[in-house]
């Protein structure tokens, strides 16, 4: 009979039983005492924070404007990285090859890198539905940022913080910083911009039928989709609830905004900051066709909004509000409205767009990042 307490009683030993019944003894780790001063210097090392590493990830959307932009991004990358001193294993290029690739691409690195404990940036190239698709994928993770290299159609996203010379510089994108803002939740999905309703997201949803057309580009298309929309019914009777607030107008477009522009520079609310909390709450009133030309330059340029409220010249034909929940559907009998928001378009029964302040990490190039946080802390102060 094997004594199978016998290592019990011998601090120094443990014991186990071996898969033929024998019993094994082995040292235990009191056999080897460590001086105090080693042992406190490994429990301090174990409670010692892991030092943090940056994860660089870009991810290329070859379909997005009017040609593939890896051809030449690809190499201007690799040229930017060896200049701040990246080496190759610091950073991953991916091509998409689908919808929602981006979103994918980015949630499982962002998913590998907190489980490493590490922190993520991203670049996306192309538009805004891919930067949103990338933003959308890094939901819920404190690890990741997502930047935007414009190399879409409409681009609209930078213009809230910049111009696009500052964010195609990638220089400059290397070396700026991360900031949070605000960020919209609507029925089209996550937006950082603008979700808009009526005219120009018809003339928007319309176009790809005109892009189907021999020798009909991007122009071309756009034109004829808003001569279509002009020769149709101009305009909707639709009910708003703002906040508390319900009313119902004859409208000819509207726009909820975090950011400051929409449809390819349009600026609709050209005093927006997407980080205070906000949405700014554009409607158009419906007009005659003589009139729209004047409210669509006055629209596309800002003028109808100076110093946090309307001109004189746009309080007949525009109402503005700020809030927080914006809801709005058809009251006109005439089915769906067509909304908009960071390139997604759909046919809506109706429209639910709510702010989810301070919910997104971006990342800007160093300029736009300093006018940033210069402003924040502008505003802190006050």
């Amino acid at each position: 009979m094997h004594d199978v307490d016998a290592g019990c009683r011998n601090p120094d030993r443990w014991h186990c039983v071996s898969n033929d019944g024998e019993v094994e003894q082995r040292q235990s780790l009191s056999a080897f005492p460590l001086h105090p001063p080693v042992f406190s210097f490994i429990i301090e090392e174990a409670k010692r924070p892991k030092e943090e590493t940056m994860r660089y990830l870009f991810l290329l959307n070859p379909a997005a404007g009017k040609q593939d932009c890896t051809v030449q991004l690809i190499p201007q990358i690799r040229a930017a990285a060896a200049r701040a001193g990246w080496s190759k294993a610091d950073y991953t290029i991916h091509t998409t090859e689908y919808a929602g690739h981006a979103r994918e691409l980015a949630r499982a690195a962002a998913q590998e890198a907190a489980q490493a404990g590490d922190s993520l940036r991203i670049w996306t190239a192309g538009g805004d539905g891919t930067f949103m698709e990338a933003m959308t994928g890094v939901q819920g993770f404190a690890n990741a940022a997502v930047g935007c290299l414009p190399y879409g159609s409409g681009n609209d996203f930078l213009r809230t913080y910049g111009t696009r010379a500052e964010f195609t510089n990638l220089d400059g994108q290397l070396a700026g910083g991360e900031v949070t803002i605000d960020l919209l939740e609507t029925s089209l999905g996550l937006s950082a911009t603008i979700c808009a309703a009526g005219l120009d997201a018809q003339v928007a949803y319309g176009i790809p039928k005109f892009r189907r057309i021999p020798l009909c580009g991007g122009e071309v298309s756009y034109l004829l989709s808003i001569v279509e929309q002009l020769c149709g019914h101009i305009g909707r009777r639709v009910t708003f609830t703002i906040d508390d607030e319900e009313l119902t107008v004859d409208c000819l477009m509207c726009a909820i905004c975090n950011g400051r522009a929409y449809g390819g520079g349009f600026l609709a609310a050209p005093e927006a900051d997407p980080a205070d909390g906000w949405l700014d709450v554009m409607i158009v009133r419906r007009v005659g066709r003589l009139t729209i030309a004047k409210l669509l330059g006055m629209y596309k340029s800002g003028r109808h909004f100076v110093n946090g409220q309307l001109t004189e010249e746009a309080k007949p034909y525009f109402l503005y509000r700020r809030a927080r929940r914006v809801a709005l559907r058809p009251a006109d009998g005439r089915g769906p409205i067509v909304a908009t928001a960071d390139g997604e378009c759909a046919p809506c029964d109706a429209v639910e767009a709510v702010l989810r302040p301070l919910s997104g990490r971006i990342l800007l190039p160093a300029p736009a990042y300093e006018r940033f946080v210069a402003k924040r802390s502008s505003v802190d102060v006050k």
